[in-house]
């Protein structure tokens, strides 16, 4: 499993910041580097109050996953 991890912060409030991620089971890792910029784009388009700090892929090893 590849996830996508970024980190989003309040436009109006740059210091408030979470982690959040999309998971995908079947594509690469370097699927997941060349696809994240308009993944993010889209996400950022539904939520306008929040701006991406940083991103990066990684591959989930098992039980690695949050419940």
């Amino acid at each position: 499993m590849i996830e996508l991890l970024f980190v989003t912060c309040l436009a109006t409030a740059p210091d408030q910041c979470q982690e959040r991620s999309l998971l995908y089971t079947d594509i690469s890792p370097m699927t997941c580097m060349i696809g994240a910029q308009p993944e993010l784009a889209k996400w950022t388009a539904a939520h306008p109050a929040f701006e991406i700090a940083g991103w990066r892929c990684r591959t989930l090893k098992p039980g690695e996953l949050d419940i």
